[in-house]
């Protein structure tokens, strides 16, 4: 609902404001990782997760440095342009945020499932043979406890200690779909979803071509995520544009982020989790995503506008409530 007095959010974004943003962010990346390149031990970098972690920062200063440029052409309010703040409706963003961040601790779980159904991901449930070799392999050979009670305590906390990723995915969110994906909706809604996960998942080039995510060292790693973040991005970027808040966008990339490793804990040994049959962002996760994406399209929520068109100033003035267009 818009309030009497509010102003109407200006959403026009430049082209080649869009175009620096884009390529501040795909430079900024490849910038902050290249210690990991030039040590010549990739993955195995000394702190190689604090590049990484400082890489998801990228886009967020990539869209300071983009609006500070824009000067007084920059979209008005800021902070409402970039969907951080107000909370408009409180009570249901929050609802929507807290539902997003449990769906994206189920993403990870159900691609296991699909993965495991088609028969690509070997698990073991008896003896958790994969997770013992994790633990001998990191000097643990004597556990405290039981392994089925270590393995349930794992799965236990990830819901929980998934939400913590959020100081990480807010760097990237608000990048994404904070400003990319209202920039695009000028040019219609499918350019705005796909169109940032394009960019999303080529960003990720720095780190995918180092073995992340799907094990692998050339560019079909890289269209391997492209391909997972189109289909993951057009959902974040529908709770975005359908709730006018980054936040439950920040927060279902916490929960995918933050589950991600469950296969780990019950895979058999000697599997390669990051192939990408097995990889929650591979084959399991492409078939979920594209699943919620076809309901999404068949009930009308995905549709041609978006529900980031301007405001206009009569109808603000009129204090009426304003449903977000499909």
């Amino acid at each position: 609902m818009i309030h009497q007095g509010e102003p109407a959010v200006d959403r026009s974004v430049p082209g080649w404001a869009t175009t620096l943003f884009v390529l501040l962010a795909l430079g900024g990346a490849w910038a902050v990782t290249l210690p990991l390149w030039l040590s010549g031990r990739g993955l195995g970098t000394p702190f190689a997760t604090l590049f990484i972690v400082g890489m998801m920062f990228t886009p967020l200063l990539s869209a300071v440095v983009v609006l500070a440029l824009l000067g007084r052409r920059r979209p008005r309010p800021v902070l409402r342009f970039l969907g951080v703040w107000p909370l408009r409706p409180v009570r249901r963003t929050i609802w929507v945020t807290v539902f997003a961040y449990l769906g994206g601790v189920l993403f990870p779980v159900a691609a296991l499932v699909v993965a495991v159904l088609a028969g690509w991901f070997p698990i073991d449930l008896a003896g958790f043979s994969g997770y013992r070799d994790v633990l001998a392999a990191a000097g643990l050979r004597e556990l405290p406890m039981p392994i089925g009670l270590l393995v349930a305590l794992q799965l236990a906390q990830v819901p929980f200690v998934s939400v913590f990723n959020a100081f990480a995915t807010v760097g990237e969110e608000i990048g994404w779909r904070g400003f990319l994906v209202p920039a695009l909706e000028r040019y219609g809604t499918w350019v705005a979803l796909v169109g940032s996960g394009v960019v999303w998942g080529v960003w990720h080039a720095p780190i995918i071509l180092l073995g992340y995510n799907f094990g692998r060292t050339d560019w079909l790693g890289v269209v391997f995520m492209v391909v997972a973040c189109v289909l993951l991005g057009m959902v974040l970027g529908w709770l975005r544009l359908r709730t006018g808040s980054v936040w439950p966008a920040v927060f279902a990339h916490a929960g995918v982020n933050g589950a991600a490793g469950v296969g780990a804990v019950l895979v058999a040994s000697g599997v390669d989790v990051s192939d990408v049959a097995r990889s929650p962002l591979g084959y399991g996760g492409w078939i979920v995503l594209a699943l919620v994406v076809i309901v999404l399209v068949v009930t009308g929520a995905i549709r041609r506008r978006g529900a980031l068109a301007p405001t206009p100033a009569t109808t603000v003035a009129a204090a009426e409530p304003i449903r977000p267009a499909d």
